[in-house]
Parts: structure tokens; C-alpha cells; sequence
């Protein structure tokens, strides 16, 4: 996927951040573009932008679009046809990946948001210009350890509230994690109440005329959240539908004790909607047991269909997960001892899975060691892999592995969790490989004056012995990679063969108990009406099929 920034974007980012002023942001822009750059990702909206975005704003985004598609093989954008511009309100999202989570909705909203981010944010040098200049909004939060008594803190978190609240007031939308700080766990933390009354407050001050506003929940998938080159989701889902009890701003004034039931209801009701958009569970045990079972279940469909499927994409990802994961919710319910049952067995597969080196689909997979077919085609990826490759590559390497082990270093370094990893990463190398990599350029030049005392006719120009060493940098970077990948894909292919032969009747005994597994799922999920379509390759689609 190839992202090309306007010629002008570096100039407009460097100066409407050195001399920033509010009335910048009032600066129309040309909005069109942004819905069609948000289809490259499936991510459009249906509604016409009614609010200009500012330069600063839209440069901004195709900056961190930019860096998001680098850092991530695959992302992928879905629901954006739900959300009604018009309306304006609080977009809500869990938070399992630091600084990648806001990025990611910042990237794919179809129209400007503010956010509201934890205030020792601004205080970073450079991020708290950025975050000022697109017009964020720093949040001092009551609970906040700080040398301000509790009622000044209190007065703070109020002053950062009534700032967001009068952006939803106006018809825009803002964003917030309800949970406050991101984490690693495969289910929500403590619901803070600062999403609801940040709501309700927006509620009170909306003028009458104005449509009201929503609650948006995003769901935010990864499947390697911190590593480089994995897939992310973006899943904007249905507004929540609240009570007319509650979107009733008739509350009697200095009725502390209803507002306060007013919240808390409100908190509950964002509580269970996040639980559903982000489908939480409560461990990781049981997180990676429903991934386990999509696998088997996608797996046996895809044999009884005698179809070879390639890796799911990330939205496939995702629905399939959702449909185990639906169906547990309802059958840990109404029929929970044959629902613990069934987990258990899937456990023991998956230890036994484990244990031989194989995933689900590999069980199926035709395979013949000392095929001539199989032969030639590892003969040919070998002499491509080891033999032609790597004069090509070695510039990659070479110019590259440096900046690469000192990223892993502050990630080492840095990284006081899982849920940094990314974050840390995606910031130090945005830095580190344009510099590193203008370095070499220089380096480059040096060493081609000082070949020129040697060999005066050399016809190279200084700065084509810059750029081009940068283009060898940067493709012989991503060919490194590739190589990397195809070189391990190589390896696992033929630990797959070799394992398969010798030990078949293992091999054999996994197929059987996934086939066994299989009945036992479709039988207990036969009248549940489970989110998604599937086709008879054994694939799921978030689509219905075309039978035409």
C-alpha cells in the first residue's frame, strides 16, 4: 500500500507548529480528499463532511496514516458508515496499546476529533506541540498524584471536561478511553466516569435546535500488538442506544444524588458496550482458547470443502473470533457444564497441537516429503534465498541493523509493558531510520571526494551519491525483510514435512479430535444467530455472499 503526501506537507506541519495559533484551525480545506483516502482502507463514510479540515489537521493525519502503514502490515478500517458527522458526540474505545490507539482512530474517523490525553503528554517537547496544535486537550484527572490539594485537582479535571464537553456541545466529536490508562489485559480495567460525565455535561449545554449528540463505541483489534509488520482493526460500531431516562436533561438543580445515579447508570451502559465492541475476556487462557477454536473451526471447513485457504485477513480475523467468542457468552449461560466440557477438550488439543509444532490448518495440508514437485520449487527458493538475494541485500543489512538493535535497545530500555512496545518503537524509529539513513547518504559523499583523489573521472554528482545511497538504504531495508520472512517461511515449511512423516499417527489422532471437536461446536451452536456470514470455503465474511 503506498501513501504520497502532498509536496507541500513537511513545510505546512514545520510552520503551522513553530507559530500556532487557534484561528489556524478555522482554515478551510479540501475534505474530499480525506474520503477517498480513507477507501484505500475500507474505511469511507457515508456522510458529507460538514466541517473543513484545518492544514495542520489534515497533514497531521496523513503523517501518522503514514507511520501506522509502516509499522503495521495490514490495517484495515470498518463501520465508518454508521457514524453520522452531523450529529457530533463522545467516540469510546478500550485501550490496550498506548500511544497506537488514539493514532489509529485519529487516522480513520471520517472527519476531525478532538481528543482528550493525559496532561504529562504536553510536556513531551515535541508531542505536546503536535497534540496542541491539532487542537487537543489535555486532562488533569482528579485522581492524578500531584502537589495540588484534592479540590484543585478536582476544579482541573472539571476545566478539562467543560473543554471537551463544549466541542460535542458544538457538533464535533471528541474522543476518550473510559479506562484511563492502557494496559495488557485481554478485558476491560476499571471503568472511569469521566467518559459519562463528560456526556451528560455535553447534554446540559447543547442547544436544543442541534441533533443529539452520540456515544460511539470502537472496537480495536490487534493480532501482534507490538510487533513490527502485524495487523490492526479499526471497528467503529453502532451509537449506543441510551434511555430517554438519561438523556433527559431535566434534573433538578443541586440534585447531587440523581446526577450521581445519572453517571453511574451511564458508566454501566459504556461499561457493557465496550465489553461488546472489543470482546473481552477474562484471561488470556481463555482469550487464546476461542482463537484456537476459530482456527479449528476454519480449519475442518475448509478440509470437508477440499478448499485450500491462505491466512485470514484481519477483518476474518476478527469474525470469526466474534462468533466463537458470541457463541461462548451465550452457551457459558444456559448450558455451562457442557460448555466447560467442551473447553477442556479444546485445551487438550491445543496442548497436543502445541506439543507436535503444528497449527490447525497445517493438519491438512497435502504434503509429499520427497515430491519432485516440492524438490524443484525448494531448489528454486533456495538459489533465490541464499544464492542471488544477498549481494542485494547486503547494503540493506548492513545500513540497517544498526538503527534496528538500538530501537530494540529503548524498547528494552523503556518499555515498562507489553502495551509500550509499539508506541516506543513506531516513535524511536520514525526518528532514527530517516536520520541514520541521511547519515550514510553523507557518508557516502565523503567517501566520494576521497575516491576522487584516486580516480578524478569519477562522473557520480554529490547529490546523486546521496539520494541513491538512500534508495538502496530504504530498499535494501525492505527487501532485508522480506527475506527475513521468506526465509523462515522456508524453514517452517519443511519442519511441517518432516514432522507429518514421522509422526503420522499423531498427526492423525489431531485430526480425528479436531473432526470430533468440530461436530461437538456446530451441534451447540446450530439455533444461535452468530455475527457474520460463512462461505463454504470454510472462510467468514463480515459480508453476505453473493449467490447470483
Amino acid at each position: 500500500m503506498c501513501l504520497v503526501l502532498p509536496p507541500n506537507s513537511f513545510i505546512i506541519l514545520r510552520r503551522a507548529i513553530l507559530s500556532y495559533k487557534p484561528d489556524r484551525l478555522l482554515k478551510p480545506t479540501n475534505s474530499a480528499r480525506l474520503r477517498a483516502d480513507n477507501h484505500l482502507f475500507g474505511c469511507a463514510s457515508n456522510n458529507s463532511m460538514n466541517q473543513p479540515l484545518p492544514n495542520i489537521y489534515r497533514v497531521f493525519r496523513w503523517l501518522v496514516r503514514g507511520l501506522l502503514t509502516l509499522f503495521f502490515r495490514e490495517i484495515r478500517c470498518r463501520g465508518a458508515d454508521r457514524v453520522d458527522i452531523g450529529s457530533g458526540g463522545l467516540v469510546i474505545a478500550w485501550h490496550p496499546n498506548g500511544l497506537i490507539d488514539p493514532a489509529l482512530i485519529f487516522s480513520f474517523f471520517p472527519g476531525r476529533i478532538v481528543f482528550g490525553a493525559r496532561h504529562g503528554l504536553f510536556e513531551w517537547p515535541l508531542l505536546g506541540r503536535l497534540f496542541r496544535a491539532i487542537g487537543t486537550v489535555p486532562i488533569y484527572r482528579a485522581s492524578d498524584d500531584s502537589n495540588q490539594s484534592r479540590s484543585e485537582r478536582y476544579h482541573a479535571n472539571q476545566e478539562s471536561l467543560d473543554a471537551l464537553a463544549t466541542e460535542i456541545a458544538s457538533g464535533s466529536f471528541s474522543a476518550l478511553f473510559p479506562e484511563g490508562l492502557s494496559h495488557d489485559q485481554p478485558h476491560l480495567s476499571q471503568i472511569k466516569t469521566g467518559a459519562a460525565r463528560l456526556y451528560l455535561r455535553a447534554l446540559s449545554i447543547s442547544d436544543s435546535g442541534n441533533a443529539t449528540p452520540v456515544i460511539i463505541p470502537v472496537g480495536l483489534f490487534y493480532d501482534a500488538k507490538n510487533i513490527f509488520r502485524s495487523r490492526a482493526l479499526v471497528l467503529f460500531h453502532d451509537p449506543i442506544e441510551i434511555p430517554e431516562e438519561l438523556l433527559s436533561v431535566a434534573v433538578t438543580s443541586g440534585d447531587k444524588s440523581r446526577e450521581r445515579e445519572r453517571i453511574d447508570e451511564l458508566t454501566r451502559l459504556i461499561k457493557d458496550s465496550l465489553a461488546e465492541a472489543s470482546r473481552v475476556t477474562e484471561n488470556w487462557e481463555l482469550h487464546e482458547l476461542m482463537h484456537r477454536t476459530r482456527k479449528l473451526v476454519r480449519a475442518e471447513r475448509a478440509f470437508r470443502a477440499d478448499e485450500q485457504l491462505k491466512r485470514p485477513d484481519i477483518e476474518e480475523f476478527e469474525a470469526g473470533f466474534s462468533r466463537v467468542w458470541y457463541a461462548y457468552q451465550v452457551r457459558n449461560k444456559d448450558a455451562k457444564h457442557k460448555t466447560d466440557l467442551l473447553i477442556e477438550k479444546i485445551s487438550n488439543y491445543d496442548k497436543r497441537l502445541r506439543s507436535a509444532g503444528l497449527e490447525d490448518h497445517e493438519l491438512s495440508e497435502k504434503s509429499q516429503l520427497m515430491s519432485v514437485t516440492w524438490i524443484t520449487l525448494v531448489i528454486a527458493q533456495l538459489f533465490m534465498l541464499y544464492i542471488f538475494l544477498p549481494p542485494i541485500l547486503i547494503v540493506g543489512y548492513v545500513i540497517n541493523i544498526v538503527p534496528y538493535f538500538v530501537i530494540h535497545l529503548v524498547d528494552q530500555r523503556y518499555s515498562k509493558a507489553e502495551k509500550d512496545g509499539a508506541s516506543i518503537k513506531l516513535m524511536v524509529g520514525s526518528v532514527i531510520f530517516p536520520v541514520f539513513w541521511m547519515g550514510t547518504g553523507l557518508l557516502a559523499v565523503f567517501t566520494r571526494y576521497q575516491l576522487s583523489s584516486v580516480f578524478p573521472n569519477i562522473p557520480v554528482s554529490p547529490g546523486f551519491t546521496f539520494w541513491i545511497t538512500i534508495l538502496f538504504a530504504v530498499v535494501g531495508g525492505f527487501l532485508a525483510l522480506r527475506y527475513t520472512e521468506l526465509s523462515k517461511d522456508l524453514i517452517r515449511s519443511v519442519k511441517i514435512r518432516l514432522t507429518k512423516t514421522r509422526r503420522r499417527a499423531i498427526v492423525q489422532d489431531l485430526r480425528k479430535s479436531r473432526s470430533d471437536i468440530f461436530d461437538e461446536l456446530m451441534e451447540m451452536s446450530t439455533d444461535l444467530n452468530l455475527p457474520g456470514f460463512v462461505i463454504e470455503s470454510g472462510r467468514v465474511s463480515t459480508s453476505e455472499p453473493d449467490v447470483s
